[in-house]
């Protein structure tokens, strides 16, 4: 079932490179049509990752060329392909990192779907959403929370959720990671960088009586984990005050993750959330001893997606963020880079 639409206007990747030029290049497409099992999303709104900035400067090679980045999409459901039921037309949605997998591998079918050496993901195997419109599995575009943020419009509410939907969700996964939970009451976490996406997790964090330690790079960045709620926030010249349970990195830096390692409690766990990391330098064995453990984040499930979108709500989680027209992706790929951004860019329609 599909509706007429105009065309579909899209920035998309060519050639990635230095994002200091306009790497995105504003494309007018004929309208999508979504095949079995497909739903097409008009999008409302995309938040900008720094996953998207490494897929576009080269850091992270693409899957393939051209491509439309974009993984953090609010939208409505505007058209269905065959075997997807009608009643979803009209349905507002949240479009992730996780674009599908095989569903019948060992990981698929424990839960760890994102371990499946079949797995796609938006933005990076398939079109996301730098554009007007996008194809995504039906099982991959997710209902949204009813009782996030009911002071605010359709319009805002798509703002102001696009953000969770990979910084919000991958901090989520990488608490569960640390084995930081509901449980976790009084629980010493350090939050090693304070971008968007540590910005909700010490908002989980605190939701579930969890006292984060920030460890950042500059002093603005310390002020706004403190007004946040940071149990104790300093720079990473700065001794932290007690040895932590537990740590999450942001950075793409080995040497912070060794830096988080060293300030583990017996038996702490650091969690790196980073898609690319660059090199890890060498370490004792006596910062490890102890069972302490290092773990990477590889990407979410469909589960972290729904557990995560019905936590907000009830949690209060906030997001801080500017709109920018979707036209002005390349403008706010540089903004991020050049760390001109305070919260999370959302480009809109």
């Amino acid at each position: 079932m599909t509706d007429l639409i105009s065309d579909r206007f899209a920035m998309v990747l060519h050639e990635p490179g230095s994002t200091e030029q306009n790497r995105l290049v504003p494309t007018t497409t004929a309208p999508l049509h979504p095949g079995a099992g497909e739903v097409r999303v008009a999008m409302a709104a995309c938040a900008v990752c720094r996953t998207d900035l490494q897929i576009v400067s080269g850091d992270l090679p693409a899957h393939r060329l051209p491509i439309v980045p974009g993984h953090q999409v609010v939208g409505v459901i505007d058209a269905v392909g065959s075997g997807v039921d009608a009643s979803r037309m009209g349905e507002a949605v949240g479009v992730s990192w996780f674009a599908g997998s095989c569903g019948h591998c060992q990981w698929c079918l424990t839960g760890r779907q994102n371990l499946c050496e079949q797995a796609e993901f938006t933005g990076w195997y398939r079109d996301g959403g730098y554009a007007t419109s996008m194809l995504a599995r039906a099982d991959c575009a997710f209902g949204l929370p009813a009782d996030y943020r009911p002071d605010l419009t359709g319009e805002q509410r798509a703002v102001a959720l696009s953000p969770l939907l990979c910084g919000g969700v991958i901090g989520y996964r990488s608490l569960r990671i640390a084995e930081v939970g509901p449980q976790s009451a009084g629980l010493r976490l350090g939050l090693y960088g304070y971008g968007a996406s540590a910005t909700l997790v010490l908002q989980v964090a605190k939701f579930w009586g969890v006292e984060p330690y920030v460890v950042t790079r500059s002093e603005p960045e310390v002020q706004r984990a403190l007004a946040a709620g940071a149990t104790w926030a300093g720079t990473y010249d700065q001794a932290l005050p007690v040895k932590l349970n537990s740590a999450i990195t942001f950075a793409p830096s080995g040497d912070v993750v060794i830096t988080a390692l060293k300030a583990l409690e017996r038996g702490g766990t650091v969690a790196v959330n980073a898609i690319h990391l660059d090199r890890v330098p060498e370490f004792n064995y006596d910062d490890l001893w102890w069972e302490r453990s290092i773990r990477s984040v590889a990407n979410v499930t469909p589960a972290d997606v729904r557990e995560f979108l019905a936590l907000v709500g009830p949690a209060g989680v906030q997001t801080i963020y500017e709109e920018l027209p979707l036209a002005q992706a390349n403008t706010a790929l540089r903004r991020l880079s050049a760390g001109d951004v305070s919260g999370s860019l959302v480009l809109t329609t």
